[in-house]
């Protein structure tokens, strides 16, 4: 059984028109600790925040808590996704792409940075979208789960990992199966609730990662929503900077270069 090795309160920034309010929920200098995870970004933003930008090297899953989210890639593919919808992307070798809240909507978003083993940093990029209603939602005991990616999840990564959100009425128990030796944490949306073997308290707003275990168990003062991520740690050496996560400060140097030679092809607009 699982318990809490760390827990922290999420800090939120106000950031003005037209990135409202952002947080780490976790925190970029951790990824050294939580490998395969990078970062957790929490953001409430309107159209023009997240215009035409690049990535490489690295995995992202956005989760959309509210408001429409535009996609366009640079390709020509385009789309909209709404409260409840999720969009994996690998951007591999380099991506290009454009994130825009529709019309005056203001989006609140959740976006999670997942490593690329060495190998697969020049693989090709590629997204999938997933829209709430295919998301598979499974009733254990009193519990409902959301399974997002991990076993019967509609993700396809190209590195697996696990993703679900947790409904717990007030004053249940749930217990959650974890590939033994996973990265993991875990993020309080809504409520509070005992959490893990020692049952630490925690409540909305708090983050915290696990120690290593195949279970883990919360038990809900008041109705409480957690997500829970976990991913095997893949060893390598990690270097990043903006968009761009690589293994080493030379590779950065060749992505930044890449990029502004026009490599990673036009404008997402």
């Amino acid at each position: 059984m699982r318990s809490i090795l760390d827990s922290w309160k999420v800090k939120f920034n106000e950031r003005g028109f037209p990135h409202i309010q952002q947080a780490f929920v976790l925190p970029p200098e951790k990824m050294h600790e939580l490998d395969p995870f990078i970062m957790l970004a929490e953001d409430w933003f309107k159209r023009g925040t997240f215009a035409d930008h690049p990535h490489k090297g690295f995995q992202t899953v956005t989760y959309v808590m509210d408001g429409r989210l535009e996609h366009i890639d640079n390709k020509g593919g385009r789309g909209i996704l709404g409260p409840g919808d999720v969009q994996y992307m690998n951007a591999g070798a380099g991506a290009r792409h454009a994130e825009e809240a529709v019309d005056d909507d203001i989006v609140h978003s959740l976006q999670l940075w997942l490593n690329l083993p060495a190998k697969l940093k020049n693989s090709t990029p590629f997204y999938q979208d997933i829209y709430a209603e295919d998301v598979p939602v499974k009733k254990v005991g009193s519990a409902m789960v959301r399974v997002f990616a991990g076993e019967g999840g509609p993700m396809k990564p190209l590195v697996p990992f696990s993703m679900a959100e947790i409904l717990l009425p007030a004053k249940e128990t749930y217990i959650h199966e974890l590939p033994i030796d996973d990265t993991a944490f875990i993020y309080v949306l809504a409520g509070r609730a005992a959490f893990g073997e020692t049952s630490v308290i925690l409540e909305q707003g708090y983050a915290a990662t696990l120690t290593k275990g195949s279970s883990f168990r919360m038990e809900s003062a008041e109705r409480t929503k957690v997500l829970i991520y976990s991913g095997q740690a893949q060893g390598d050496p990690i270097v990043s900077y903006g968009p761009f996560v690589m293994n080493s400060r030379e590779e950065i140097r060749q992505a930044l270069q890449d990029f502004q030679e026009g490599k990673f092809g036009p404008e997402a607009k």
